[in-house]
């Protein structure tokens, strides 16, 4: 509900520029880790390349995150500026197989819970997050 809640935020009231979700430790919930209004696309993604996760013997290794980011870009055509609200499931490939299995199987859930996402974005790699690359996705190539 808290996640609902902050996503409603984000889309109505624009009061958060995006929010990265994860699952608690034991994997039973999804929770906010972060909702920030910073427009600074390199400090967003540095989150989600940085997430860690814990194995259930406490060791820490890289994560998977869920995000949401609300998106604006001008158009090419000089018609004004767009705003797509984007998912982003964040799954480094360096990441434990456990946590991505879990991330993957209950990913659907808070996708469904978010009415309003324009796009899906899945994630490997940092290059995968470089804003240029998910600026030609939003935008279907038709940003300036």
């Amino acid at each position: 509900m808290e996640c609902i809640s902050a996503f409603n935020d984000l889309k109505l009231a624009k009061k958060y520029k995006y929010i990265i979700f994860k699952l608690t430790d034991d994997n039973r919930e999804i929770v906010i880790e972060e909702a920030s209004a910073d427009k600074d696309w390199e400090n967003f993604r540095e989150k989600l390349i940085k997430a860690t996760t814990k194995t259930r013997t406490g060791a820490v290794s890289k994560g998977p995150r869920y995000a949401v980011y609300d998106f604006e870009y001008s158009l090419a055509s000089g018609e004004g500026s767009r705003n797509k609200i984007t998912f982003i499931a964040w799954s480094p490939d360096d990441a434990g197989v456990m946590p991505k299995m879990v991330y993957a199987s209950s990913k659907e859930g808070l996708k469904r819970s978010l009415n309003g996402v324009a796009h899906e974005l899945q994630a490997n790699d940092p290059d995968d997050i470089e804003h240029d690359t998910v600026l030609k996705i939003v935008s279907k190539g038709l940003a300036g």
